[in-house]
């Protein structure tokens, strides 16, 4: 026998920013979390599952649409439609208090109430769900405290919206320990609200968070989707990862300190990014990518910087379209070889220490721009593009770092 154990499905979660991200494919990103609920449907079916478990998050909070709302619906029906139950508790952003456009759900669907833990037990599939829902989206007792005793000769799970003791990135919400949950008796625990996937297994006892079931921004990268879980009527068997999103995120930090041209940076992120594609050739993967570089290439790059951002990308996504590279960055190298005499290298140095210095506001942020602009001379369109025309001071540190590569780049030869 199988269940399927998922959790913040975030439907329709705003992302921002993509229409000002140069050849985002924006409609794929938009519908991804749709596009991964249907999928996980298709997995229940396909897998026989008894049962869909959803730990909290279906909507965000300031997603209060009613077509959501009908695009949820759909789903549960589908999965009436095949025979599954689905048991759901409410989190922090689908609390009780947070949405008011809800539908009312299909009879293959219960919800675990929200005044007090309740249970819903499923004879037929031998399983017993405890659990409770946000009341408001601040909760910050241990829920897990009050949960109903086991029943026996059934699977017991235990169905939460929890930080654990604690998980960087995330609120602490119904705050509880791996021991506590291990105390209660259950054989499973279905959490949610932390969007990396953790599993333990503490005494034959299952701890899991599945993780989102699609990551919406490069902070929530890799693999994302839920839970096959089998049990035997009494105990869990095995537990199972399945890969449901169609976008995944990556962050790409690529090591080129002896490249010497924009061609060789190039051709080391390319390198990189078909090891991206391989990961997982049915996604599309959208990738933030760092360069570490040797000033030469920096210099180089930073002249022609549209061109080679617009060339890069247009390289990195293939004839598929498969690979959208979301932002790339230029840093210096750790270990750049150094060509050029001490002085020259000191001049240079002394003289970005004080431009970092009117960048950090003491003052002088007029006289710096007047020398930044008297380094492109007559370049005045470059200027405008780089930003030193124009420029504030949460963008002037960039701007330090590609003049800096710009003139240790033609002291070594680069210009």
């Amino acid at each position: 026998m199988k269940f399927l154990h998922c959790a913040d499905l975030h439907l329709d979660s705003p992302l921002r920013g993509l229409a000002r991200r140069d050849g985002a494919p924006v409609g794929v990103l938009r519908g991804a979390t749709r596009v991964a609920l249907e999928q996980l449907v298709e997995v229940a079916e396909d897998e026989q599952v008894g049962a869909v478990v959803i730990a909290g998050d279906l909507y965000d909070a300031n997603r209060d649409d009613y077509q959501t709302a009908v695009f949820l619906q759909r789903q549960l029906h589908r999965l009436r439609d095949s025979g599954i139950r689905v048991v759901l508790a409410y989190g922090n952003h689908d609390a009780a208090s947070e949405i008011t456009r809800r539908l009312s759900l299909p009879e293959n669907t219960s919800v675990l109430p929200a005044t007090d833990p309740g249970s819903v037990v499923l004879d037929d599939l031998g399983l017993a769900c405890h659990g409770q829902s946000y009341p408001t989206r601040v909760v910050d007792q241990d829920l897990s405290a009050g949960y109903p005793a086991p029943i026996p000769g059934l699977v017991n799970v235990g169905v939460l919206h929890t930080s654990l003791d604690g998980r960087p990135g995330h609120d602490r919400y119904a705050p509880c320990t791996v021991e506590g949950l291990v105390r209660r008796g259950y054989a499973y625990w279905a959490l949610g609200h932390v969007h990396q996937r953790e599993a333990h297994v503490r005494d034959t006892v299952h701890i899991v968070f599945p993780g989102n079931l699609c990551g919406r921004d490069v902070g929530e990268t890799g693999a994302k989707g839920a839970t096959v879980v089998e049990h035997d009527g009494e105990t869990v068997t095995s537990t199972t990862a399945v890969e449901l999103a169609p976008v995944r995120w990556h962050r790409l930090r690529v090591d080129a300190p002896d490249a010497v041209s924009v061609a060789e940076i190039t051709e080391a992120v390319l390198g990189r990014l078909d090891g991206v594609r391989r990961s997982s050739p049915a996604a599309l993967h959208a990738v933030r990518v760092t360069v570490d570089a040797g000033p030469r290439a920096r210099g180089e790059w930073a002249r022609h910087a549209e061109q080679c951002e617009v060339q890069l990308r247009a390289d990195a996504a293939g004839g598929d379209g498969a690979l959208w590279i979301e932002q790339i960055a230029l840093h210096p190298a750790s270990d750049a070889a150094v060509a050029v005499s001490d002085e020259a290298m000191a001049a240079v140095a002394g003289t970005v220490a004080s431009w970092r210095s009117a960048a950090a506001g003491d003052g002088r942020l007029v006289e710096l721009l007047g020398a930044l602009r008297s380094r492109f001379g007559a370049e005045r369109d470059e200027a405008v593009r780089l930003g030193a025309l124009g420029l504030d001071d949460a963008s002037l540190p960039s701007l330090v770092d590609e003049a800096e590569a710009l003139l240790a780049a033609e002291l070594r030869g680069g210009g």
